[in-house]
C-alpha cells in the first residue's frame, strides 16, 4: 500500500478554502501535517480562526494551525470580503474555535518542518496568496530542494483577471511573493483560472451535498448557497467555481487534469498588468519553463470526487 502523500496547506479560508481543506482531511491518501494561514480574503486574525474552525467542523483537532504572515511583503493587503463576506465563511452560523493557535510562526514551522522531514518527502499547498511560502524560501533557501512539490491555487492566461482584467486574486494581492516563488527552482503545478472556471457549481451539484444529510454536506451546500451569488451577479454563471478544491483535486487524481510544462513569470511593475502572470502557453519565449500550468478539467469527475469524499465526514 502506498503511504499518504505528506503535505502542508497554506490558506486564507474562504469557503472554497474550507472544501479544499475538507476534501483533504476525508482523504487518506493524504497526511496533513499542519495548517498555516495567511492574510489574503480577509486579515489573519480572521483566517488563521477560519483554520481552527474548519479543522474542529472535520473532527481533525490533531491538525495543527499557525498564523503566519499579516501582510504582502511590499504592499498594503487587499481583501475580498466582497466575495467571501466579513468573516471569509459567511453563510452559516458557525461556533468560535476551541481549538489553540499554535504559538510558532508559520514560517517557523515551515522551515523547522521542511529542514526536519526527509528531503523530498513534503508537497507544499498554497491556496492563498503566497507571502508565508516566499518569506521562507527568503529566510532559508536551504528548505527549496526538500520541498517535493509546490501545487497551488492561482494566476490565469486564458481567464486573464477576476480582481483586475489582468490578474488573478492570489497573485495580484502579492506579485512580490509569487515572483519568488515561480523563480525558486522548486516544481510547481500551478492551478489558474483557466482550471478553476470549470469548477462550477450548479444546483444539481449543490444539492448533493445537501442531500448527503449530514452537518458538513449542509455546511458545504450553504457556503456554496453564499459564495455563488456573486459570481452568478459578475460572469452570469448558473453557480461559483471551486477555486481551491482543485489543488487537492490534483494531489488525489491527476489524471482529471491537462495542462503543460512552460514558463510562468510573475509581472510586478505594469501599470495595467501588476499580478499578471505571464504564462508562455505557446512557447514563444527562450525562457526556461517552471511550471505545470494546468488548462483544462474533467469537471464531472471532479465533482464524483468531492462528494464521495465530503460524504465520509
Amino acid at each position: 500500500m502506498t503511504p499518504p502523500r505528506r503535505i502542508i496547506i497554506d490558506t486564507d479560508p474562504g469557503q472554497d478554502d474550507a472544501v479544499a481543506i475538507l476534501l483533504a482531511l476525508a482523504s487518506p491518501e493524504l497526511e496533513v501535517l499542519g495548517i498555516t494561514a495567511v492574510a489574503g480574503n480577509v486579515p489573519l486574525r480572521l483566517t488563521e480562526r477560519n483554520a481552527r474552525i474548519l479543522c474542529e467542523i472535520a473532527g481533525r483537532t490533531d491538525i495543527p494551525v499557525f498564523a503566519g504572515c499579516d501582510a504582502p511583503l511590499a504592499r498594503p493587503l487587499v481583501t475580498a470580503e466582497h466575495v467571501h463576506g466579513k468573516t471569509g465563511l459567511d453563510g452559516p452560523a458557525l461556533p468560535d474555535p476551541t481549538l489553540p493557535l499554535q504559538e510558532r510562526h508559520a514560517v517557523d514551522y515551515l522551515i523547522e518542518t521542511l529542514r526536519s522531514e526527509p528531503a523530498g518527502s513534503v508537497t507544499l499547498c498554497p491556496l492563498g496568496p503566497l507571502t508565508n511560502i516566499a518569506t521562507m524560501l527568503q529566510r532559508a533557501p536551504d528548505v527549496a530542494p526538500r520541498i517535493r512539490e509546490i501545487v497551488l491555487m492561482g494566476g490565469a492566461y486564458f481567464e486573464v483577471g477576476n480582481i483586475t482584467p489582468t490578474a488573478e486574486f492570489n497573485i495580484f494581492v502579492d506579485p512580490e511573493a509569487a515572483a519568488i516563488v515561480f523563480g525558486a527552482g522548486v516544481p510547481l503545478v500551478v492551478m489558474p483560472l483557466d482550471v478553476t472556471h470549470k469548477a462550477v457549481t450548479d444546483r444539481a451539484r449543490v444539492a448533493r451535498f445537501r442531500e448527503m444529510g449530514t452537518r458538513i454536506g449542509e455546511l458545504v451546500a450553504e457556503w456554496m448557497d453564499f459564495f455563488e451569488r456573486f459570481d452568478r451577479e459578475k460572469y452570469g454563471s448558473e453557480g461559483a467555481p471551486l477555486h481551491d478544491p482543485c489543488v487537492i483535486a490534483y494531489l488525489l487524481n491527476p489524471d482529471l487534469f491537462l495542462g503543460r510544462h512552460i514558463n510562468v513569470e510573475i509581472e510586478t511593475e505594469g501599470r495595467f498588468t501588476t499580478g499578471m502572470t505571464v504564462a508562455d502557453w505557446w512557447r514563444v519565449s527562450d525562457r526556461t519553463p517552471n511550471a505545470l500550468f494546468m488548462r483544462d478539467l474533467d469537471a464531472d469527475g471532479f465533482f464524483a470526487l468531492l462528494t464521495e469524499r465530503i460524504a465520509r465526514l
